[in-house]
């Protein structure tokens, strides 16, 4: 059936709600976490208690990152790294085999490399340490207190989601617990003007549990819906909230990971936006949730795309989206796992 309420629009809720105590307020912030995540996949937050001044040290180390010189950048290019982590030119990257209009920085926990052995999974080469700009000493500071900050908001997002599916309130906790697959994309997307396409980046689904985006002052995103596509417009004090495919596996499709896209900017302008996706562990398998049997009824089941399918292993789903939107880092480092035509598919990604 298709939503009227959300035409225009995308919905807007304050976090703070579901710390009241426990009666009226909280059961009606959770009826409508419940509503906006099913019929949309996504949200504004406010009441999530990041400081402004961290995320304004966090858009300007952003531009500061991209207004250096190209050797800089290239310095830390994702092609050096097995991880996928590091930056990537304009137009490098890949969804639904076109390119982006974009370019990035990917960074990742702060982790050691797991030893190789035989019979490892694949995913495994995932884990490493993260490429930092020695240009910009600033970025680090900034990005690590963006991950702590936006860690703590989306882990109590997820407490939230819990209640509202009749779960006990750590029912998602095992997926994540001491180590959730985390990344940050710091993203500038350039002026039409210098462009070949409208795309900045094209549709897609996240293939975590949760992401929180920071938006600058410029529009672009956008989100599809019943009644087709819609804009995510920037809001001051806000942050953008959207489900991921694991939550969409875990509920049985009850929730389910929402397209979405970015378009370039006007000629002459750019929009800048710091990205964090927060996954589970990648040794995870995500078990699907009794749900209560109202809501079971109404559970479509994940989306069965052939070209895109989901993988309970987390650590298998989230490899194919990278392996896909980054053919030359899949190339070098995954040469053994690539098929001919593979990097052309539609994928989820970050």
């Amino acid at each position: 059936m298709k939503n009227l309420r959300y035409t225009n629009s995308i919905p807007l809720l304050d976090l703070s709600r579901f710390n009241a105590a426990e009666g009226k307020e909280r059961a009606a912030f959770l009826a409508e976490l419940k509503d906006a995540a099913r019929h949309v996949g996504f949200f504004y937050i406010t009441g999530h208690g990041i400081e402004p001044a961290l995320l304004d040290a966090l858009l300007n180390s952003a531009k500061r990152f991209f207004a250096l010189p190209e050797p800089d950048k290239l310095a830390v290019e994702m092609v050096n790294s097995p991880h996928f982590r590091g930056y990537t030119r304009i137009a490098w990257e890949r969804t639904r085999g076109q390119q982006d209009w974009r370019e990035q920085i990917d960074i990742g926990a702060e982790q050691p490399v797991l030893p190789r052995s035989p019979g490892a999974p694949a995913w495994t080469r995932l884990q490493g340490p993260n490429q930092w700009p020695a240009a910009l000493p600033a970025l680090r500071p900034a990005v690590l207190s963006w991950q702590s900050a936006a860690t703590q908001v989306l882990t109590h997002l997820l407490r939230a989601f819990a209640l509202s599916l009749g779960q006990y309130e750590d029912v998602f906790e095992p997926l994540h617990r001491n180590n959730p697959h985390v990344l940050v994309k710091l993203i500038r997307y350039p002026g039409r003007d210098l462009t070949a396409s409208d795309q900045g980046v094209g549709a897609h689904k996240d293939s975590g549990l949760l992401s929180l985006l920071l938006q600058d002052d410029h529009g672009g995103l956008q989100v599809e819906t019943t009644q087709g596509w819609i804009d995510v417009a920037p809001r001051v004090g806000t942050l953008v909230v959207n489900i991921g495919e694991i939550l969409e596996l875990a509920s049985d499709g009850y929730l389910r990971a929402t397209l979405h896209r970015v378009t370039t900017p006007p000629a002459g302008s750019e929009r800048i936006s710091a990205a964090f996706f927060m996954g589970a562990r990648l040794d995870a398998t995500v078990p699907p949730l009794s749900l209560p049997p109202e809501l079971a009824a109404q559970a479509r089941g994940p989306e069965r795309d052939p070209n895109n399918p989901l993988f309970c292993s987390v650590g298998e789903n989230y490899l194919k989206g990278r392996l896909r939107s980054h053919p030359d880092v899949a190339q070098r480092y995954y040469a053994d796992l690539v098929e001919p035509g593979a990097s052309t598919l539609p994928s989820s990604g970050y």
